[in-house]
C-alpha cells in the first residue's frame, strides 16, 4: 500500500480512492478497536526511539503522514 502511494503528496488522492472503494486502507478500522488500537501506541513509541538512532525510511514518512490524515478524517473516525 505504501509503495503504491509512492510519496506524501499522493496521500489525498489515495484517501479519496479509499472513500470511493477504489483502494483499501490497511491497518485501520479493526472491528475490535472502536478508536485506536492500544498496541499501536506501544509500537509507535518504540519505533520513534529507533528512528532517532537509525533514521526513517521513505516509506515510514508516508506511513506517518497517512496515519495523521486518516486519524483526523471524519470518514475514518466514524468507521
Amino acid at each position: 500500500m505504501l509503495k503504491a502511494i509512492e510519496k506524501k503528496e499522493n496521500i489525498p488522492k489515495f484517501i479519496e480512492d479509499v472513500k470511493n472503494k477504489k483502494s483499501l486502507l490497511y491497518g485501520f478500522g479493526h472491528r475490535i478497536y472502536k478508536s485506536y488500537d492500544p498496541r499501536a501506541k506501544i509500537v509507535k513509541k518504540i519505533a520513534y526511539d529507533i528512528f532517532e538512532i537509525v533514521g526513517k525510511e521513505p516509506l515510514v514518512e508516508i506511513a506517518i503522514e497517512l496515519e495523521k490524515v486518516a486519524l483526523s478524517d471524519e470518514f475514518f473516525i466514524k468507521r
